[in-house]
């Protein structure tokens, strides 16, 4: 079986590594330590194909160790049990340089049986993931290992791998044609990739397959072919993973930080994703944490918009939930309702409120007066400006304040108010 391009480009030093120099670039901790042969355990994080694998195996060449490689969706405490029993024999006289790929598929039981030979050095692990290693590793391996963050290459970076791998292409198999390839073919193989070089290198090698020498012995590759070997650029998210949990945190954040631009970018991000129910449910709470009592007739406007974007769908839907998120960007921001709610639910968590006053208790029933319920309750319409000062809050907090008003015309208007009505008793 033919090796696929990927595979057959992949580089063989840090050097030939496209990408990750904040982790292999002159002086950097992970190169420093590949090249001073002191491998520690360690775990490598980050999406597919931005080079955990590459750099694994450029480790591997560089040790004594007997290199074994698992990949934690398939392999079983069998394989684990293997290669243990190849320790201290001729098979692996210094040990075993395992290297275990989307470890975040195993479970506590097959992480927890490589724990005694990581501690006596028998084992070095190199663990890759997709996924976040502190919500899918168990803290007694993290806790032997260092982690490495890997980051998605830049187009730059995956131009780079894409001209290396037509360059092999070129030589190796087409060697007795000439190849032109059409102006930005490579640029939109590179910019389509979202940061995955195997991926782009894919299409590469589709494009290849696809072209026939014409009658004067060239291949031509245009622009048009690159476009339909891509077809839709890749995405990186899933609904339960760490991809969809960032770009919904950069969404928010993008909105409170009054950045349209920014919240429009993220939007896009989550519609190409077809995530009607993610935009919906996150659009309503900024209504009400992020933008609040500043501007309280955004919920009601951004409910309108999220009702007709759940009953038209995509691709419609898109056009009211620009509205929403541009409306709530370019809003005046309070979070003085969330923070009133979570100070009063921390108190009813952690402090004894005490009861509620007699006064305010039910009265409408017999018996209440003989109870006290009631008794010396003041109807505030019955007084002028629809106010009278009585306690509302238990004996024990009587003076507590939770509600802070924001800084905004709004709530600004409002406190003046009630600081008139209310005089001395006004409280903030």
């Amino acid at each position: 079986m033919k090796t696929p391009l990927a595979d057959r480009i992949r580089p063989s030093s840090l050097d030939e590594v496209v990408g990750q120099k904040h982790l292999i670039g002159e002086g950097k901790l992970l190169r420093r330590i590949i090249e001073n042969n002191e491998v520690p355990n360690m775990i490598f994080y980050g999406p597919s194909g931005v080079g955990k694998t590459t750099i694994a195996n450029i480790i591997a060449s560089n040790t004594g160790k007997t290199l074994e490689k698992l990949n934690a969706t398939t392999a079983s405490v069998s394989d684990i049990k293997r290669i243990v029993d190849q320790l201290d024999t001729f098979l692996a006289p210094n040990g075993v340089l395992l290297y275990l790929d989307e470890i975040q598929h195993f479970n506590k039981k097959q992480q927890q049986s490589l724990l005694e030979y990581m501690e006596n050095g028998k084992i070095t692990l190199i663990a890759s993931t997709t996924e976040n290693p502190y919500f899918y590793i168990y803290n007694a391996v993290l806790s032997r290992s260092i982690v490495f963050e890997f980051k998605p290459l830049s187009a730059d970076d995956i131009e780079e791998a894409v001209q290396r791998g037509i360059e092999i292409l070129k030589n190796d198999v087409y060697s007795s044609y000439d190849v032109e390839i059409e102006d930005n073919v490579i640029k939109h193989i590179a910019n389509t990739a979202n940061g995955d070089v195997r991926k782009a290198l894919n299409a590469v090698e589709a494009l290849f397959l696809a072209v026939h020498p014409d009658m004067d012995g060239v291949i031509r590759i245009p622009l048009e072919l690159a476009e339909q070997a891509v077809q839709k650029k890749a995405l990186r998210y899933d609904k339960d993973g760490d991809s969809h949990y960032d770009i919904l945190s950069a969404f928010q954040k993008s909105v409170r930080g009054s950045d349209p631009d920014a919240a429009i970018h993220y939007l896009a991000r989550l519609v190409a994703a077809d995530d009607l129910q993610s935009i919906c449910r996150r659009v309503l709470v900024m209504a009400s944490e992020d933008i609040g009592l500043a501007y309280p007739q955004a919920a009601a406007i951004v409910n309108a918009c999220v009702n007709s974007a759940l009953q038209l769908g995509f691709p419609e839907a898109r056009i009211p939930l620009a509205e929403a998120v541009i409306l709530l960007a370019t809003a005046p921001k309070s979070n003085s309702a969330i923070n009133a709610i979570d100070k009063a639910l921390e108190d009813i968590k952690n402090t004894d409120t005490g009861d509620i006053p007699q006064h305010l208790k039910d009265s409408h029933y017999g018996g209440a007066k003989t109870l006290g319920h009631g008794i010396e309750y003041k109807y505030p319409h019955s007084y002028p400006n629809h106010y009278i000062a009585q306690q509302y809050l238990p004996d024990n907090i009587k003076d507590k304040v939770y509600y802070k008003f924001g800084e905004n015309k709004t709530e600004g208007a409002a406190r003046e108010y009630w600081k008139r009505i209310k005089g001395s008793d006004f409280k903030e």
